[in-house]
């Protein structure tokens, strides 16, 4: 599963670079080191052929929904099932996205001493989740973005820590994931797998991302 994440860039200008986007689109971005469900994110669409950043929330919310009481059950959906599972096949069909990371964590040990493990790339590059978003009206003309991760079988990196890990999508066919014009969105399933082997690294991390009420730089110090 994927149930917190990292974007560390300092430079939003350099990043908005990176992932094709305006730079305006990322003006409020600020690097976090522990972002949590429900907390705000941003994910790429893809407008005809142009990349799009947009402002969503981390648990993916419907558009006929009259409240968010499911979000925190729809923070990942399973790729086996989102072409059948009423809360994401429509998105699946028409309204695909990546979410910009650079690391993910999952924990090991028993529960009163859980030990972090952060799984980012050897050159802390980013990282492409496979994502769906929706938009829905928390109030009469008040629209939200919300957005869910796509996740899929651990490859042999992720197995020793948990049997799912978020799909990472790599940049050459990130644009492919996200056409809104595919009009067989079964056809783009074979993406939804698991990344290679050598992509990640597994690092012991601060046992203060126990709690989403950190999020700073020391926490990612490796520990042994």
């Amino acid at each position: 599963m994927c149930g917190r994440f990292t974007i560390t860039r300092r430079d939003g200008n350099a990043l908005a670079g990176e992932l094709g986007v305006a730079a305006e689109a990322l003006a409020t971005y600020k690097p976090r080191y522990n972002l949590a469900p429900m907390q705000l994110h941003f994910v790429v669409r893809l407008e005809y052929e142009t990349r799009k950043a947009e402002i969503a929330r981390w648990g993916l919310v419907n558009r006929w929904a009259k409240d968010s009481s499911q979000a925190a059950r729809c923070i990942n959906a399973r790729a086996e099932t989102i072409e059948s599972r009423p809360a994401f096949r429509d998105a699946f069909r028409k309204r695909r996205c990546v979410v910009p990371a650079d690391g993910f964590f999952e924990w090991t040990g028993a529960k009163d001493a859980r030990r972090p493990i952060w799984l980012h790339r050897a050159d802390r590059g980013l990282l492409l989740f496979a994502g769906l978003y929706e938009a829905w009206q928390k109030k009469p003309g008040q629209w939200e973005t919300t957005f869910t991760i796509i996740t899929t079988t651990a490859n042999a990196t992720m197995a020793p820590y948990h049997d799912r890990m978020p799909v990472i999508i790599p940049d050459t066919r990130a644009d492919d994931w996200m056409d809104p014009l595919c009009r067989d969105a079964m056809a783009l399933k074979p993406m939804l797998a698991p990344a290679p082997d050598g992509l990640l690294l597994a690092t012991p991390v601060s046992p203060k991302l126990n709690s989403p009420k950190f999020d700073s730089p020391e926490l990612l110090e490796e520990t042994r």
